[in-house]
């Protein structure tokens, strides 16, 4: 089976993604990458040539245009201005609308009929956006949510426990941002509760500092990308694998008009439904809160 993907934008994350996808088994035969230095691009495309002899299948890699969408499985959107220290996601909005504006349009232009996947910040906005400016089915617009949150909060947890992050079963959900949060009344290590392995405090401590990593990461290095760029390859795989999958992408609530993060099932289809999640009372204000924090978001992006 033919599977293109396309990546716009050839910055940290975009080829983080790239290379994490040269690395790993996956259903991708085909890759294109499009950046407004096409220069830059073309050299990207080179140097992940170059790895082919060791890397586990064999990927058609090159530099391309938005034509070479038409015929895409999924765009994936890594495009955009990047977080500065001292910056949060949110004041991103207006650097990058204006980017996707034009990203998007000249991606359906193409011809294009798969699904975009949205990884630039504030990602929840930039997903409502793309799926706004595309006049796409929202099933077909996902953006990456919380799912390096969660990958951040399971490996924080493991650590703590000396367990393998694989084995915690925890979400972080709401917006890609400062009012996520964890709900905690429904994590397990194994089949049990964590309140058996964590105390409130340590529980506290952890989503904290899951909160706080990309400004932590931001200070010492000047961006975050390893990490977004494994999320995009599990996202990848369970939309080519048809995998049904499990993940905390940003997707559309029909109710409040907003993408948010919340364990969703993804498919070849894109996002087939979300999970239900038993919140607490204190849980679904939180969430709320989210939610109002992206409704301002979006009026000011509009």
């Amino acid at each position: 089976m033919h599977n293109k993907v396309v990546i716009v934008g050839c910055g940290n994350v975009g080829m983080s993604y790239a290379y994490a996808l040269l690395n790993q088994r996956t259903n991708v035969n085909e890759l294109v990458l499009i950046d407004v230095n096409k220069e830059k691009a073309e050299g990207e495309a080179m140097d992940l040539n170059h790895c082919l002899a060791f890397a586990p299948s064999k990927i058609d890699i090159r530099c391309g245009d938005y034509e070479d969408c038409s015929d895409a499985k999924i765009v994936v959107i890594t495009a955009g201005a990047n977080q500065l220290k001292n910056e949060t996601r949110m004041d991103l909005i207006d650097k990058n609308s204006k980017i996707f504006k034009s990203i998007v349009t000249s991606v359906v232009k193409s011809g294009f009929h798969g699904i975009f996947l949205v990884a630039t910040n504030p990602v929840d906005v930039m997903t409502y956006l793309t799926w706004q400016y595309s006049g796409f089915d929202h099933h077909r617009v996902l953006g990456s949510g919380t799912s390096l949150d969660t990958s951040r909060l399971r490996y924080l947890i493991g650590e703590k426990l000396g367990i393998g992050p694989k084995n915690i079963h925890a979400y972080v959900i709401g917006e890609h941002g400062d009012s996520e949060f964890v709900p905690w009344n429904n994590a397990t290590v194994g089949l049990q509760n964590i309140s058996k392995f964590l105390s409130d405090e340590e529980m506290d401590e952890i989503a904290l500092e899951v909160k706080n990593a990309a400004y932590r990461i931001i200070e010492r290095k000047g961006a975050t990308y390893y990490g977004i760029g494994m999320c995009l390859v599990s996202i990848t795989n369970a939309i080519l694998g048809n995998e049904n999958m499990i993940v905390t992408v940003s997707t559309y609530d029909k109710e409040n008009e907003v993408f948010i993060g919340l364990p969703t099932i993804v498919n070849k289809r894109g996002a087939k439904g979300r999970v239900y999640v038993d919140l607490t009372e204190e849980e679904e204000n939180k969430l709320q809160q989210s939610i109002e924090v992206l409704k301002e978001a979006i009026k000011k992006a509009k």
